[in-house]
């Protein structure tokens, strides 16, 4: 069978208006389904998340924009507004991720777009609605993870924030689920839908569990909350290495370690003795278990915990994670050429269709208007009126 196939979304025309995360992840995740994805930013230092690290390419800007064409546009000017209406009118999908209340001022309310292409999808991504008493905040990540409780559940009392940004990517990711289904509708109306989400409403919905665990059964919610219940432990190992072990609730994982680490002595400890007992002696269990995995290498702890089928992973760091078997096997790592800042460690996307994804483009995030000609001139503008809507005439 011939496995080169059109990607699920090509022929799909993605606008974005996004900067940073949220906005220009939707964008990234419906690229990898084969979108064609034209970022719009202005001429002069475009996407702010371009210079995080220096110059205007960050690593942090590639990898929310990869697979997508890089277009400037002077919003201020009519010309270039004139040109934004025209590539509307041709797409399929607008991602916004601008406060409330900027698109209207900028002469492109939903009422306007609708006149021009009723067709259109347009998803507007916010820190938290469109309306109410936080609404014409700044929003960011660690705001987002702060006012959900998620953070509460992290954080122990004197703990500093820490890890990689998830209220930003949780956004992005609901986003181009509520894409996907709008534009499943359209093919049964002919019609585009209106899209609000939020950061607030996206990271509560992400862990709705603790909050069913209170509300329902009166768990009070704290950083061991979701540990506790699913018997999951982090051992230190001889080496300084970390190993993590997750049991969940069948008994034979609990018989399991015990063999593992040679330690039967726990299954009649009548703090342990028990499923209950041990969610209530947690962390008297958790100093137990790490008394013995201190005394062996991780390797060593591993090949035990293999050999007694218990759920384990060592806690790779990041240069582990690129180099493990498994996912140099799964090729989940690819490397790729740009032109001008040559070569890129891309993550491919996770989902496969068809047991393969070859049909998932693997193009370097642009340079700030890279594309600006070539897509403009598709339009019908002349090289002449793209120099002048730059220059916001």
């Amino acid at each position: 069978m011939d496995k080169k196939r059109n990607a699920p979304l090509a022929g799909v025309k993605v606008v974005e208006l996004t900067a940073m995360i949220t906005g220009p992840l939707a964008g990234t995740l419906l690229a990898d389904l084969g979108a064609e994805v034209i970022k719009i930013e202005n001429p002069n230092e475009g996407d702010p998340f371009r210079a995080f690290r220096g110059g205007n390419y960050s690593p942090y800007f590639c990898t929310y924009n990869r697979n997508k064409k890089g277009v400037t546009l002077n919003l201020k000017g009519d010309l270039g507004r004139g040109a934004l209406l025209k590539l509307l009118e041709g797409a399929d999908i607008l991602i916004v991720n601008f406060r409330s209340g900027v698109m209207e001022r900028l002469g492109f309310g939903t009422d306007k777009l609708r006149q021009i292409n009723p067709r259109l999808i347009i998803c507007s991504i916010t820190g938290f609605g469109e309306s109410g008493p936080y609404a014409s905040r700044p929003a960011y990540d660690a705001v987002g993870q702060a006012l959900s409780g998620i953070s509460s559940l992290f954080l122990g009392a004197d703990a500093q924030i820490t890890g990689p940004s998830i209220a930003d990517n949780l956004t992005g990711m609901y986003a181009s689920y509520g894409i996907l289904g709008a534009l499943f509708d359209r093919t049964r109306t002919g019609e585009g839908r209106t899209i609000q989400i939020n950061m607030l409403e996206s990271t509560v919905a992400f862990i709705s569990d603790p909050f069913a665990n209170y509300s329902m059964a009166g768990v009070k919610p704290d950083p061991l909350m979701r540990v506790r219940a699913s018997q999951s432990y982090a051992l230190r190992c001889s080496d300084g290495s970390l190993l993590a072990v997750h049991m969940s609730s069948p008994q034979k994982f609990w018989l399991g370690l015990l063999s593992a680490l040679e330690r039967h002595d726990l299954a009649s400890d009548p703090r342990f003795s028990e499923r209950s007992s041990r969610l209530e002696n947690y962390e008297e269990l958790a100093i137990e278990l790490n008394k013995t995995s201190r005394t062996r290498s991780r390797d060593y702890w591993i090949s035990r915990l293999v050999e007694f089928d218990v759920p384990h992973a060592p806690v790779l760091t990041l240069p582990e994670v690129i180099e493990d078997a498994q996912i140099r096997h799964l090729e989940t790592f690819v490397e790729v050429e740009h032109p001008v800042h040559g070569k890129q460690t891309m993550i491919r996307r996770p989902v496969l269709f068809d047991g393969d994804r070859v049909d998932q483009p693997l193009n370097p995030a642009p340079d700030l208007g890279e594309h600006s000609r070539e897509v403009l001139a598709d339009l019908g503008y002349t090289n002449e009126t793209i120099d002048l809507i730059q220059q916001g005439k």
